[in-house]
């Protein structure tokens, strides 16, 4: 199998490469406009072909220039086109993939506005009438953390039965919140000018969020397929910025002035509005969530990006918390409805046949709650996620199909997302 680096602006896109994977050719295609883009990411897979593992070689041959898309197209049927970049651009190239034949695994998010969640349409209809696979990278699957929440809430002798919720008090929120400005492999990252600019990028009601959304689908309805013209509905939804100057956008970027598509949103006070931020409320098979998402510039001393996720069952509560008090570690907990001597019997007992599955994983008294112990063999940095999701793709694309219940998450995601875009009239 021949894997393709399509435009690759984004991080993301090279840490598939990580690993080297049975029956994928030891070279990829790499198809791009000249620019320092291009040139991170062939660096970056430079940078693992340089670690002590000899199990990592990649060799690349390179197209930058015009028509670079058209190139790529001339590659045969089958291959597997990576994208992770532009995600204004996203929809054309999966569009232009998937007619030609071609199997395509893109970060998050595949649409960032109704238009684009039309054209995702379209290009999943063209995939199956060609027998080929998309998929979106999902790596919160696989955090050990957000796995044992699941796993958990499966248990009715912990969880109960799962909370609906009501309006204004959902029975599942989750939160993350991350920053402009940070480190990725012990190196600062620089981002891209168009990274800063939401008619790009895309807004955070539509970006993040979308593994936010993931988690529930997966989390609560599991393996289900899903009806977004049934089962979803969205309550409320807004937007609001960060606003960032001149010197905390050079940071980020590189770049000492705001580009010219940047200069018409920047206000009088020279401040540029990115809307990154959203949050909503919505209604998915009568269970009520809330997401929401926030972007800072940086990351207070010690911490970094963090996630918080609570369901709420007729037992207990599961609850994800990554701050200050946790030293920014995710730390996940079970707090009972009634936390007697006779659920605490239980518990131990169901953690006892549960450590036959995820070995070392313990309880610990924390107040009113308990406190879910992970070994350490059990943690992978985010990083490490991406083969794990490369590997499962390459499983769908040897077997020939996905799974239903995959292709309808995938279409009721992005039509939580969009809608909650147009929701907040943004």
């Amino acid at each position: 199998m021949q894997l393709i680096a399509l435009d690759p602006g984004h991080f993301h896109a090279s840490l598939v490469q990580q690993e080297q994977y049975p029956g994928v050719d030891t070279t990829i295609k790499v198809f791009a406009p000249a620019g320092k883009e291009v040139e991170q990411y062939l660096q970056q897979v430079a940078n693992y072909n340089q670690k002590d593992s000899p199990k990592v070689y990649w060799a690349t041959d390179v197209y930058t220039g015009p028509g670079y898309l058209q190139r790529m197209l001339q590659c045969e049927r089958g291959s597997i086109v990576i994208l992770a970049g532009n995600n204004r651009l996203k929809p054309a190239y999966i569009q232009a993939a998937t007619r030609a034949g071609m199997h395509v695994l893109a970060d998050k998010p595949m649409a960032i506005d109704a238009a684009g969640f039309d054209s995702l349409k379209a290009a999943f209809a063209t995939a199956a009438a060609n027998h080929t696979q998309l998929y979106d990278i999902m790596t919160e699957r696989y955090e050990i953390h957000n796995v044992l929440q699941k796993a958990l809430s499966q248990i009715p002798a912990i969880f109960g039965t799962p909370e609906k919720g009501e309006p204004g008090n959902p029975a599942v929120i989750k939160k993350s919140i991350h920053h402009f400005k940070k480190t990725v492999a012990g190196k600062p990252l620089v981002r891209p000018a168009w990274y800063m600019d939401t008619r790009e990028q895309g807004e955070g009601i539509t970006d993040v969020t979308t593994h936010l959304v993931d988690l529930v689908q997966w989390t609560c309805f599991p393996e289900q397929e899903l009806d977004y013209l049934k089962d979803i509905s969205i309550n409320s939804a807004r937007a609001w910025p960060t606003m960032l100057n001149k010197t905390q956008y050079a940071a980020i970027t590189g770049e000492t002035e705001y580009n010219a598509a940047l200069q018409s949103v920047v206000g009088k006070d020279g401040l540029l509005p990115v809307y990154a931020n959203g949050s909503f409320d919505y209604n998915i098979r009568g269970l009520h969530a809330r997401i929401t998402v926030q972007w800072d510039y940086e990351a207070p001393e010690g911490g970094g990006d963090t996630h918080y996720s609570l369901l709420k069952g007729s037992k207990a509560a599961l609850l994800v918390l990554q701050d200050k008090e946790q030293q920014y570690r995710p730390t996940l907990y079970i707090q009972p409805v009634e936390n007697s001597a006779a659920y605490t019997k239980i518990l131990h007992e169901q953690f006892a046949l549960l450590n036959k599955q995820y070995p070392g994983v313990a309880l610990r008294e924390a107040g009113d709650k308990w406190e879910v112990i992970v070994p350490a063999a059990l943690i992978e940095v985010h990083e490490q996620l991406f083969a794990r999701v490369m590997k499962r793709f390459l499983q769908y694309v040897q077997a020939g199909e996905m799974p239903a219940w995959e292709i309808s998450a995938m279409l009721a995601k992005y039509y939580t997302t969009t809608q909650a875009r147009e929701k907040a009239g943004r």
